[in-house]
Formats: structure tokens, C-alpha cells, sequence
């Protein structure tokens, strides 16, 4: 098992819950993330590789509605439930889905919560590097106790593996200079940086896919890497 990292501090995700910064959210996040879009549509596809033609899919941090909108854009009868702790960002993804809402519940809270399911998919997309590595287990135990057998699970957030730290800091210039070249704010992409580098859970792509095996889910792969972030598909 992974060592135990300290936990995020409180405000690292306080963004989420601040209605005047929520607006901007897709937008920053499209231009902060390498290949954000694309990564998306990849987990349409890697889903729908074993999810019937009317899954039902759980999605953990829904909030936003970005995620939701490009998998129901990609599958015209898949229904979903939408999880998320932060009321602003539900309040964001209603406004992003308009009329997709009949084929979304969203849910405010976190997955030990969450309906039962069974679902025939999940994905969680920009989550997981937010809370610490028992809360991360404990979710992933969560969603595969949710998951009909074989169902998929897409996931992708920070993770690099551990290094020295002036290659460490190479990373985070690397991640600044992309995300300057993206149109963002030089001063506000350091802050950023900085919060990654200082409050956020951020581990090493092994012990990811321990913890997905841990968790119970087989087969793990990686579908997905950009500088600092990776994505990950499994089974249930």
C-alpha cells in the first residue's frame, strides 16, 4: 500500500463552492488540463466498450456538467447520476445540461451516499487527487460496490511519479509554460501550481493502479497522459 500522504488543506477545493468563481470553471479547466476535451471523449469510448446502449453511469464530481454533456452527446440513451459535494457546481451543471437534465439525476453529496445502482459504467474525471489516500480507497471501494460485474470505471487526475525535486519543479514548469501558452493568467497559473505542488494528494502511477486493484477492480490500463495528469481505465 502506499505510503500516507498529508491531506489536502481545507481551502483546496474551495473554489468549488464559491458561486462567483464557478462560471469560468470549464473553461479554465479546458485550458489548464492537457487534452481535456479529448480525455472526455475517451472515456465515452472506453465505457461504452462493455456498457449497454441504455446504461445507467455513475458519475463521481459531476459538478460542472462537462463530463455529462459529452457522454450523453456520445450515447443518445445512457442515463445518469451525477455526484458532487459542491452546490454551486451542481447548480453549474444544470445550467450546462439544459435539456440533457431528463437523463440526469444529480446528487449532493459524496458516493457513500449515492444510490445503490447497480450501474453499468463510472467515471471520475479531476476528483480523486483532492482527497487523501484513505478517502481515495474508501471511494473506489464505493463506486466498485456500485458497479454491476465488469463494468467500467474511467478515472484520471494528478499523478506523477515520485522524483527529485528540482525535476519535480521541472514538471510544474512544464504545467505553468502549457497552461500560459493556453491564454491563462501567468500569476493566477502559478497559484495554481502552487497548490498543486503544496495542499493536493498527488501519487505516484503505481500506486494508483495498486489502489484500483485494491479496490477490487481488474484489468487497469492507462489510457491517458498529459505532463502532470493520467487516466486510467478498469473493471469492475
Amino acid at each position: 500500500m502506499p505510503a500516507p500522504i498529508p491531506s489536502p488543506q481545507p481551502d483546496a477545493s474551495a473554489p468549488f463552492n464559491d458561486p462567483a468563481a464557478t462560471p469560468s470553471y470549464a473553461e479554465r479547466t479546458r485550458r489548464l488540463v492537457p487534452g481535456y476535451d479529448d480525455m472526455l471523449r475517451m472515456a465515452g469510448v472506453l465505457a461504452a466498450e462493455r456498457a449497454p446502449a441504455d446504461a445507467q453511469v455513475l458519475v463521481i464530481g459531476a459538478g460542472g456538467g462537462a463530463e455529462i454533456a459529452t457522454l450523453a452527446q456520445m450515447q443518445a440513451q445512457w442515463r445518469f447520476t451525477g455526484v458532487d459535494p459542491a452546490q454551486p457546481m451542481l447548480d453549474l451543471a444544470r445550467e450546462t445540461l439544459g435539456p440533457l437534465m431528463d437523463r440526469v439525476h444529480l446528487h449532493h453529496g459524496y458516493v457513500d451516499t449515492a444510490p445503490q445502482g447497480p450501474f453499468d459504467a463510472a467515471t471520475c474525471i479531476l476528483t480523486l487527487h483532492f482527497v487523501t489516500p484513505d478517502e481515495r480507497r474508501r471511494t473506489l471501494q464505493e463506486i466498485r460496490r456500485r458497479l454491476k460485474p465488469g463494468a467500467p470505471l474511467v478515472i484520471a487526475h494528478l499523478s506523477f511519479p515520485q522524483m527529485p525535486e528540482d525535476e519535480k519543479q521541472r514538471g510544474f514548469a512544464r504545467y505553468v509554460a502549457f497552461a500560459v501558452s493556453s491564454g491563462v493568467n501567468a500569476a493566477d497559473v502559478q497559484n495554481a501550481a502552487t497548490v498543486m505542488a503544496t495542499r493536493l494528494t498527488i501519487l505516484a502511477p503505481t500506486d494508483e493502479e495498486a489502489m484500483l486493484t485494491d479496490a477490487g477492480f481488474t484489468g487497469v490500463q492507462v489510457f491517458h497522459a498529459g505532463l502532470a495528469f493520467r487516466g486510467w481505465v478498469a473493471w469492475a
